[in-house]
């Protein structure tokens, strides 16, 4: 196995010696991205690896943008961002919009100064998943954050893989608080996956009672 297949092994599988001994032996696979263009720190946000992530960033690496706004580092942002405005809509390299993954990951402040900045809100992901800051929000469980985004322009009713939209996200991940918010904020009630689910059918069908009895209180079929 390679030096770099090893770290971002030890990476994903959270192991924090293992990467420290690693980085160590050679400082450059700090630097180093996987075959899909992630470097260590995004994979240590992306899998919940938060004493990884920590552990990269008190190293004192100098962060690309994409790994600056998904690990909340908004001194970085702003210093990448301020010199060149156009970068609040780059995408990483495993095709998201730095907007989306300030979002996702709960970085307000982050997401706040990418949209003052003039990062779109409804920006999509280039690599097939369709995402956006909105599905990722709803996905995450994020009320606040989706909130904000809706209150920011983010489309209720965007539609991405299989005709899934946010309130069908919400519904089937139980999330009340953010079918609510996405009624409020113009989302369809009726629509359908591509294969004919229901937001009620997906919380009756995952045993999401209340938002099920919420839902069919609202007229839902």
């Amino acid at each position: 196995m390679s030096d770099i297949a090893a770290f971002f092994e030890a990476v994903q599988s959270g192991h924090p010696s293992k990467v420290e001994a690693l980085l160590d032996a050679n400082a450059s696979l700090a630097k180093a991205r996987n075959e899909k263009g992630q470097s260590a720190v995004l994979v240590a946000v992306y899998t919940g690896r938060k004493e990884i992530r920590d552990l990269m960033l008190a190293r004192g690496i100098a962060l690309e943008l994409d790994e600056a706004a998904a690990a909340g580092q908004l001194a970085r942002v702003k210093q990448l961002v301020d010199k060149d405005p156009a970068l609040a809509n780059n995408f990483s390299p495993d095709g998201f919009p730095v907007f989306a993954l300030a979002a996702v990951f709960g970085h307000g402040e982050v997401a706040e100064y990418l949209l003052a900045k003039g990062a779109d809100v409804n920006a999509a992901a280039t690599n097939g998943t369709g995402y956006n800051a909105l599905t990722g929000a709803v996905a995450s469980g994020h009320a606040q954050m989706a909130g904000w985004l809706l209150e920011n322009g983010a489309n209720a009713n965007y539609r991405y893989g299989g005709g899934y939209s946010p309130l069908l996200a919400a519904a089937a991940n139980g999330h009340l608080e953010i079918v609510k918010m996405l009624l409020r904020h113009g989302a369809d009630l009726h629509v359908k996956t591509n294969d004919g689910k229901t937001a009620r059918s997906f919380a009756e069908e995952r045993g999401h009672a209340a938002v099920a009895e919420f839902l069919r209180s609202r007229g839902a079929a």
